[in-house]
């Protein structure tokens, strides 16, 4: 009963790991804009409520040798307003951006976006697309683990009991990379994606594609890095028939539902346009760099 939950905001990671695995039912509390919403409706119902804000380094963003390190607890508004961090990874940030209102990127974090395990979230794809490895700790050590690895089905992710996301690492890009993260929604706004896609492309000096990660976002139950998209890329100018390819690559690889934003048969075709769409304008940024 949500009347015996306890509240504990530790300040240290050993401090979270040892609540975390101490309860039964915990859950962590990051910005809340999912876990708060949950708890109202009373769909969890848990023992302790860790909230990880107090943690130092779960509040960090900085740019390190190995790339940009994001904590688990900075918040969608503050990778947003790190005007380098943006230059960066301007894919990643069109997933950001749309986490949400204004007021819910304030508070909304990349790590509570992908443990929700929505399929449909769109930071997502856009950080598989760019390699982006999570820190994981827990009560057997650290582990780094690949974003495409974290959720295993709706709601559900691959950390174990204890555990928790201490950082994102994006690694460092080679020249000539470019990344895009594009969405399909019925409204402009406000909107949950019925088809979303990150696509990123490394070139060689020649424009020829050395290397490729395309990710899909709700079109089955959990985000998708399709291999067979990369592989239609790679090797190529990225002409008009790779392109092609690409699209039957990602229809291909979708398992949707058909719900009230569309139906199966209209995410699978339309996973082909934007797949498309997010490789041309990734290709668009990797040739200008």
């Amino acid at each position: 009963m949500m009347e015996d939950m306890r509240y504990e905001a530790p300040s240290t990671i050993d401090a979270a790991v040892a609540l975390l695995n101490g309860a039964s039912a915990p859950k962590v509390l990051a910005g809340g804009t999912d876990v708060l919403v949950q708890l109202h409706i009373e769909t969890i119902e848990p023992d302790v409520l860790v909230d990880i804000k107090n943690i130092p380094e779960l509040r960090t963003m900085a740019k390190e040798a190995d790339g940009w390190r994001v904590g688990a607890a900075v918040s969608a508004m503050e990778m947003v307003e790190n005007a380098a961090f943006c230059k960066d990874w301007p894919g990643v940030m069109e997933g950001v951006i749309l986490i949400g209102s204004m007021q819910v990127k304030g508070r909304a974090t990349v790590a509570g976006n992908v443990c929700n395990g929505s399929p449909a979230a769109d930071s997502t794809p856009a950080m598989i697309a760019a390699g982006a490895i999570a820190s994981v700790i827990g009560p057997d050590g650290q582990r780094q683990v690949p974003v495409e690895d974290i959720v295993v089905g709706p709601g559900k992710t691959s950390l174990a009991k204890g555990e928790i996301i201490v950082s994102f690492l994006l690694p460092n890009q080679p020249a000539h990379s470019g990344e895009c993260y594009m969405r399909l929604t019925p409204r402009t706004e406000m909107d949950i994606a019925v088809v979303g896609v990150g696509a990123s492309v490394t070139l060689d000096d020649g424009g020829t594609c050395t290397a490729a990660r395309v990710s899909l976002g709700a079109v089955a139950p959990t985000p998708l890095l399709v291999q067979a998209c990369a592989d239609a890329l790679i090797g190529t100018k990225v002409d008009d028939a790779a392109l092609t390819k690409l699209g039957e690559a990602a229809s291909a690889a979708c398992n949707p539902i058909s719900d009230k934003r569309g139906t199966k048969e209209y995410r699978i075709k339309t996973a082909a346009v934007i797949a498309r769409r997010v490789v041309e304008k990734a290709l668009e940024r990797a040739k200008a760099n």
